[in-house]
């Protein structure tokens, strides 16, 4: 590996860790797939990338997760942190106590959708550790990350992760673009009984 504790910008591939969180909250039974989620005003407002889900909508948390994964929805970002903490600020704290129970050196998170800011950080390292544990820990959610399309509101959005037409042992999980940081991806594959995860940032 090379740099791989350097502290970099994650843009998009915050919601790694974000998805970590809510797929946590998911196996503790704290919210469940078919809740309906009431979109708020702050969360159909979030800049970037999105799913373009509309305020007073009520969209079930799997159709949002699906918009996090598949089309790295900012708006889907916000709305899930909104409905696990009450806030995107809750939500962000949880983020950063899970960064300290997983050991991440160099992660620091001011968001859940991975809009840059000077204290927003993480490194190569620390997310092949997010990667390997929404993997390990969170096997049925997983299988979700290797969609290629997502529909909604009659736009149809593909996976910004082109492996998954390159190579069908390829089955996630997120890629992230920002001027600043540049192309980002965490990808992951299995063939046969090992797994291989890579971080390529920058």
């Amino acid at each position: 590996h090379k740099a791989a504790d350097t502290s970099i910008e994650p843009a998009s591939l915050t919601k790694l860790m974000s998805l970590y969180i809510i797929s946590n909250a998911l196996q503790n039974k704290l919210i469940h797939l078919n809740d309906r989620v009431l979109i708020s005003r702050h969360a159909w407002q979030e800049k970037g990338s999105r799913m373009f889900i509309k305020a007073g909508e009520k969209i079930p948390v799997q159709t949002l997760i699906q918009g996090v994964i598949v089309a790295s929805g900012n708006d889907t970002s916000v709305a899930l942190a909104e409905h696990v903490a009450g806030s995107d600020t809750g939500f962000v704290s949880l983020m950063n106590i899970a960064a300290q129970q997983l050991h991440l050196q160099q992660s620091h998170f001011t968001n859940p959708t991975g809009l840059p800011g000077p204290a927003h950080t993480s490194s190569a390292q620390d997310l092949a550790t997010i990667a390997q544990q929404l993997i390990t820990r969170f096997p049925t959610l997983y299988t979700g990350y290797r969609q290629k399309w997502f529909s909604y509101n009659h736009i149809r959005q593909p996976n910004r992760n082109r492996l998954l037409w390159l190579d069908p042992s390829v089955d996630g999980l997120k890629t992230g673009h920002t001027s600043t940081a540049g192309y980002c991806l965490v990808a992951s594959a299995q063939r046969q009984k090992m797994r291989l995860i890579s971080v390529v940032l920058g």
